[in-house]
């Protein structure tokens, strides 16, 4: 799913941690719960308009990315940086397989392209995994553009979770 998403869960995980929990745990599982988020919400990223790659002449998917883009930035100003500890953990393997191991493979690819660096070290494949065995049943709509609903019914279940909780 996208970034979007996985903050607002991230979000969602810290606020009802430290509603409910004492110091540390409060913290612990904070970054556990929001950590393991993120295999969740990537398997069911099946069932969402997510194509694995970018379909930049596509007129629909371009705007789809530029509202999730913004809207994440939104979040991530009003939600993130209270509760950055669960936006980070809940995006910590995206930070990791996009934004740090697959720069520093691409680099070495350039130096020797049959260079298999740091394949064995990517997280996405144990996702690639629980979506494919014991997900299997999930309908595949990646490149069905009206599966962008689950997503916006996604968010807008997280928000109102969210605001629940923080006005209760």
């Amino acid at each position: 799913m996208e970034a979007i998403t996985h903050i607002l869960t991230g979000v969602l995980i810290q606020v009802l941690c430290f509603k409910y929990l004492l110091f540390p745990f409060n913290f612990l599982l904070t970054m556990l719960l929001a950590f393991l988020s993120h295999f969740i919400v990537d398997t069911l990223a099946k069932i969402t308009y997510h194509t694995p790659v970018a379909l930049k002449d596509d007129k629909f998917w371009v705007i789809w990315h530029v509202i999730t883009l913004v809207s994440a930035v939104g979040v991530g100003i009003v939600f993130f940086i209270p509760y950055v500890l669960g936006g980070l953990f809940a995006n910590l393997v995206d930070i990791w397989d996009w934004g740090i191991l697959r720069p520093l493979q691409n680099k070495k690819k350039k130096e020797n392209p049959e260079f298999k660096w740091g394949e064995g070290y990517f997280i996405h494949p144990i996702i690639d995994w629980i979506r494919d065995k014991p997900f299997y049943w999930l309908p595949n709509w990646n490149y069905k553009k009206k599966a962008i609903i689950v997503e916006i019914i996604t968010i807008t279940t997280l928000f109102i979770l969210i605001s629940f909780f923080l006005l209760s």
